[in-house]
């Protein structure tokens, strides 16, 4: 659901199995599925892959993309009761990746004209980010999507943290969420400062960039994101799955753990109703078509230049993130020997993914582990740097 200055910011998750051990003999050879001699580029991303796999991440899939081609690699376990490997064709939950794709679509409705960056929440959402210091009158579309309008992260509610990431979260995975009661949750708490005076991920911006999205299509955020991304790029694997709470296949299971306690089981969490996310990291998509969605956003093929240029425009992350940045859905990632990608990290229940692209959208890298202990840093250092 988030990703906080690399680290996970949603890793509890639901459970409909028993719990699952993952042993040292859990950890399948790596499956790989690309042609002969295509890997020959991805050896450090390979050896980064296998390194990365633990009890807590016992899985990953990987699909990188350069002007050799695709390649695709899985390493590890997909599914711990059968001991089969993980898939390199995998569908997955991609958690806050959707954020790129909901700011993808405001900003298209920008330059069509239909609003401004600068526009208030509340001339399209009079009276809904209201009380206890919240005033939507003061907040604009721009601080939403880039987390500086200090609106409280509903993730942070202990009501939602006690129904979602706790093991209550057993008799709720099922539930729907609306974005009303999401919101309504976030502004029964002050808000974390005012509009434009720091940073702070907050679930509850994108919630409402959905909400914002339907106020001025008169469509659903999923349909526009399908009609205006999905069908456009033909990606066959992408999904915004309402209240569906499965996977498609092919697809591995998802795991984590419900409790910080150190005899704490490891939960199959592959099954969830993805509104308890939404608008802010509900979709459902595979490493090729992230790799291809990122690589059209990143050369023009989305937006034009205009508006590219505004999502690309970074403000700090705050004096605890130094040197990290956020755009409008969007941010840079600095690898160790000094590249730059674009892309998003997501996490939710039993699943850590992240998607980035060179500037020139020439050289993608789309991965995820299923459970959210896998550190996905090194295979970027891996792929754009050769370490590893």
């Amino acid at each position: 659901m988030t990703v906080r200055s690399g680290r996970a910011g949603v890793t509890a998750a639901v459970a409909v199995a028993a719990a699952m051990t993952v042993t040292a003999g859990a950890f399948a050879a790596p499956a790989l599925a690309a042609p002969p001699g295509a890997g020959e580029g991805h050896r450090a991303t390979l050896r980064a892959m296998k390194a990365a796999l633990n009890e807590a991440a016992p899985g990953v899939t990987v699909q990188a993309k350069d002007r050799h081609g695709p390649w695709n690699a899985a390493a590890g376990t997909g599914d711990l009761a059968r001991h089969t490997p993980r898939g390199a064709h995998d569908h997955y939950r991609i958690g806050s990746i959707t954020k790129t794709f909901v700011a993808t679509v405001l900003l298209q409705l920008e330059a069509e004209g239909r609003l401004d960056l600068d526009d208030t929440i509340g001339r399209w959402l009079p009276g809904v980010v209201e009380g206890n210091g919240h005033d939507g009158d003061r907040i604009t579309v721009r601080q939403v999507l880039n987390h500086t309008s200090g609106i409280y992260d509903v993730t942070s509610d202990d009501e939602f943290r006690r129904k979602v990431f706790s093991e209550e979260f057993l008799d709720h995975r099922y539930d729907t969420w609306t974005a009303e009661q999401q919101i309504a949750l976030a502004v029964r708490h002050e808000p974390d400062f005012a509009p434009g005076t720091d940073w702070k991920y907050s679930n509850t911006n994108y919630v409402i960039a959905g909400e914002l999205i339907e106020r001025i299509t008169g469509h659903p955020y999923a349909q526009e994101i399908e009609r205006r991304i999905i069908e456009p790029l033909g990606l066959r694997a992408t999904s915004v799955p309402g209240t569906d709470p499965t996977l498609p296949k092919p697809s591995s299971r998802a795991y984590t753990k419900l409790s910080d306690e150190p005899d704490a089981r490891n939960h199959d969490v592959t099954e969830l109703n993805p509104t308890v996310a939404g608008a802010a990291g509900g979709m459902i998509s595979d490493s090729a078509d992230l790799n291809r969605f990122y690589a059209a956003l990143l050369r023009g093929r989305l937006l034009p230049k205009k508006q590219l240029a505004e999502m690309k425009t970074t403000v700090p992350k705050g004096e605890d993130r130094p040197g990290q940045r956020y755009g409008l859905g969007l941010e840079p990632f600095r690898t160790t020997c000094g590249t730059v990608v674009w892309g998003h990290g997501g996490d939710i229940h039993g699943s850590a993914s992240a998607a980035v692209a060179t500037p020139d959208g020439k050289h993608a890298l789309a991965l995820d582990f299923n459970g959210p202990g896998g550190e996905r840093e090194p295979l970027l250092d891996a792929e754009f740097c050769g370490k590893g």
